[in-house]
């Protein structure tokens, strides 16, 4: 049996149960994405492609309506770690933003907010 400790979140870290709860708090940040979106532990990724205009257009209304489910939940995404990564020959590397800000983008990254082709 674990020993009882005092935590300043609502669920100890490293608890089964505090799993659970987040992926049930979390289980409708994909609603309304029109791109992939992918949710990890403590990361989220959304890839989407670009081919045409439109593509870009839903990318950037998907990172718009997870911006505002943040807000909607009182999270927030941490866009200082957040960055697009661009693939392919022809990719015209678009900008995005998330809320106000635009996101950086990256030749490599191990996380990414985003992945056009």
């Amino acid at each position: 049996m674990s020993k009882r400790r005092t935590v300043k979140s609502s669920i100890p870290q490293e608890s089964i149960l505090g799993l659970a709860l987040f992926n049930i708090f979390v289980g409708d940040m994909d609603s309304g994405i029109e791109c992939t979106l992918s949710k990890f532990a403590n990361d989220t990724k959304l890839c989407g492609v670009v081919k045409m205009l439109e593509g870009r257009d839903a990318i950037q209304r998907d990172l718009d309506r997870l911006e505002r489910w943040a807000r909607a939940n009182h999270m927030k995404f941490n866009k200082a770690k957040c960055k697009g990564l661009h693939v392919g020959q022809d990719n015209p590397k678009h900008n995005y933003r998330l809320g106000g800000e635009w996101i950086e983008s990256s030749p490599e990254e191990k996380d990414f907010c985003f992945c056009s082709t």
